[in-house]
């Protein structure tokens, strides 16, 4: 099938679903409706608590935790240590390692029962560079999540979610270490130099290498089916959601259908894109990502700037409502710290093993070199980027202008008595600090929308293949469905959209934490046989 034929299908499968919404009104309604008690039980059943201290905390928080800070103590605080040689490897200092004879332990697998030689030149050992795959990586975790679920957290949890969200941020960089290291150690690559990669790899190959065959295929299989689920809701249906949110409110956009039709465009370009795989997405990804951070970060930094007399109360309060908060919010000190790492876990994925996915297909033979450059994405993700949302919003907040601890349906009490939440809440606080910036946040928010859903559907895919096989139908199929998600996601509430997609994130820490605490010594012997060949590249040029 060409790939104008695939288009034609992906849109002439989608069409009847559209002009079902453009003839019926209330649509959108009806959707929720069937959703929602789906939304919810999911939601509940993930977010199981344990009693501690008198708190009901989620065990998938307490597992995310407690997994970050024993890998950020175990690897020497490789999230401070090793963040300038993060930065230099991106920068592209150590290529020369991938050409240089050192010697190197490369894995070779079987794929589809065919032994895979690696490829001649030792240097390629994939299909994208390390800015590509961080890029593509970065456009999957910097989302709206950085947006919408920023202003979520402080409705609830107040501006001392915050101080939790970057914590959670620091210590998710650890873990991304040792995610995207394993992603790299354990991959497929078939004899065209297609990559297969991420935790169904690394937790059925490592966990088989540790004699746990049985354990490795069953977490694998649980991991891929709810990577699938994810990438159709929190990397595709959350996304458009907001997206749409912010186009109809901004443009006086008005009609029942108004979402889905909105959804329907996204699904036609995306549908362009991801037909093309991984190296065309990468290819968008690596000019779309530089685009929109530059876009919201310099937005960002000259609201902040431009209310200079505020920067100081508002980080004052970040502070001191982490430990101290309002009465109002539900939980307290717990409360806000629980409301804080949970936004992380959706903003930066650290923990998730959904990155990994996208390192994978770096060209590196040291994969240790793929793990530093991922621990930069919680860096860029949530202490950057969540962090300059927030201050914006705690500052709109001076004067009162909603109720912290007052949501309902993911929506917070406004001082005239409405209610407005996710990224219309933090687009009013855009306009709040300088009038008219709301349009170029709308700009950003579909930048954000677009290159996180093209990241997802690479996610999802390779999660798809795993487990139905590499055949070209298999391919197209998903496809298909993840472009009637995009659609989906655009004509439901924020409230059920939240509750799916948080709880679908989340769900993957379960089998993701618990390969990467059994396999950690893999990593730690790539990480010490790359450290080597940097220090034999630095004194081969210096005798040079």
């Amino acid at each position: 099938m060409t790939l104008k034929q695939r288009i034609l299908v992906s849109v002439f499968i989608s069409i009847p679903f559209v002009n079902h919404a453009q003839q019926s009104r209330g649509l959108d309604e009806q959707i929720n409706d069937a959703f929602m008690p789906f939304a919810t039980w999911w939601e509940d059943f993930i977010l199981s608590t344990v009693t501690i201290f008198g708190y009901g905390i989620p065990i998938v928080l307490i597992l995310l935790l407690l997994g970050a800070i024993f890998f950020t103590v175990y690897f020497g605080f490789v999230n401070i240590k090793h963040f300038p040689t993060a930065i230099q490897v991106v920068r592209g200092k150590y290529d020369d390692l991938e050409s240089l004879n050192i010697e190197t332990t490369a894995q070779v697998y079987e794929v589809e029962g065919d032994l895979v030689d690696t490829i001649k030149d030792e240097s390629h050992h994939g299909e994208v560079n390390h800015f590509q795959a961080l890029a593509t990586a970065v456009s999957g975790t910097v989302g709206l999540g950085n947006i919408a679920m920023v202003a979520v957290a402080i409705s609830i949890g107040g501006p001392g979610a915050t101080f939790w969200m970057i914590i959670a941020g620091l210590l998710g960089m650890s873990s991304k270490f040792v995610e995207c290291t394993l992603g790299v150690t354990y991959r497929d690559i078939d004899s065209d130099g297609n990559v297969y990669g991420g935790p169904m790899y690394y937790l059925s190959r490592g966990l088989k290498e540790r004699g746990l065959v049985k354990l490795g295929k069953f977490l694998a299989i649980v991991f891929a089916i709810l990577c699938v689920g994810a990438s159709f809701g929190g990397g595709n249906a959350f996304q458009t959601n907001q997206a749409a949110a912010q186009i109809i409110s901004r443009f006086g956009i008005e009609g029942a259908a108004s979402g889905s039709i909105i959804g329907f465009i996204f699904a036609v370009v995306v549908g362009i894109v991801i037909i093309g795989g991984i190296k065309r997405i990468a290819k968008i990804t690596e000019k779309v990502v530089p685009v929109m951070a530059v876009l919201y970060v310099a937005s960002a930094l000259f609201i902040i700037f431009s209310n200079f007399s505020f920067i100081d109360d508002a980080i004052g309060l970040i502070i001191t409502e982490a430990f101290t908060p309002k009465a109002t919010i539900t939980g307290g000190f717990i409360g806000v710290m629980i409301q804080g790492f949970r936004r992380a876990a959706f903003s930066n994925e650290a923990g998730a093993g959904s990155a990994a996915i996208a390192h994978a297909a770096v060209n590196t033979k040291y994969a240790a070199s793929e793990g530093l450059v991922g621990l930069l994405e919680p860096f860029i993700d949530t202490v950057v980027v969540c962090s300059m949302t927030a201050i914006i919003i705690v500052m709109f907040n001076m004067e009162g202008a909603f109720v912290y601890g007052d949501v309902i349906n993911g929506q917070a009490l406004l001082a005239d008595g409405s209610r407005l939440g996710g990224v219309n809440l933090t687009s009013m606080a855009f306009d709040n600090a300088i009038p008219g910036s709301s349009y170029v946040l709308v700009i950003a928010v579909t930048l954000f929308a677009f290159s996180t859903i093209l990241s997802w559907s690479y996610y999802g895919l390779q999660s798809w293949k795993y487990l139905f096989g590499r055949s070209k139908w298999v391919d197209l199929t998903y496809k298909i469905i993840f472009l009637l998600f995009t659609i989906l996601g655009a004509a439901i509430t924020l409230d059920a959209v939240i509750k799916f997609s948080d709880a679908m994130i989340l769900a993957l820490v379960f089998p993701n934490m618990i390969g990467l605490l059994l396999l950690f010594p893999k990593v730690r012997s790539e990480m010490k046989r790359y450290l080597d060949a940097i220090k034999t590249l630095k004194s081969k040029k210096a005798t040079s």
